[in-house]
């Protein structure tokens, strides 16, 4: 069985920067590919970036240069640094680590004020 654990979240000021941390562990499968989602009040849960083995990238439209995703292989970790956060960002964010099925951690508030 594998765990996924978000970390980071909090309150920021609009315009500051939060770095977000996802660690993998327990029964460790080949990892797939692993994402950032997060899902607003009365929202759906959406894709805000996701990075695979080989290190390619992806982002939504409305993070594409304030969000960077990348990974440590050694500790099975993805991070998610978000510089010019605005209000709009505030929302829970989830980690989710595809090892031929999915995992999802329980989320990390992220609250930007304005």
């Amino acid at each position: 069985q594998m765990q996924v654990v978000e970390s980071g979240g909090g309150l920021v000021q609009a315009g500051g920067s939060l770095r977000l941390s996802c660690v993998a562990s327990g029964t460790i499968f080949r990892i797939k590919n692993m994402g950032w989602y997060r899902q607003a009040p009365g929202n759906e849960r959406e894709s805000v970036a996701t990075i695979t083995p080989d290190g390619s990238t992806n982002y939504a439209d409305s993070v594409k240069g304030r969000f960077t995703i990348s990974k440590d292989n050694t500790k099975n970790t993805v991070y998610l640094q978000m510089n010019s956060l605005k209000p709009d960002d505030t929302a829970v964010y989830y980690c989710y680590c595809n090892a031929g099925i999915g995992y999802w951690g329980r989320g990390t508030q992220v609250t930007v004020s304005s």
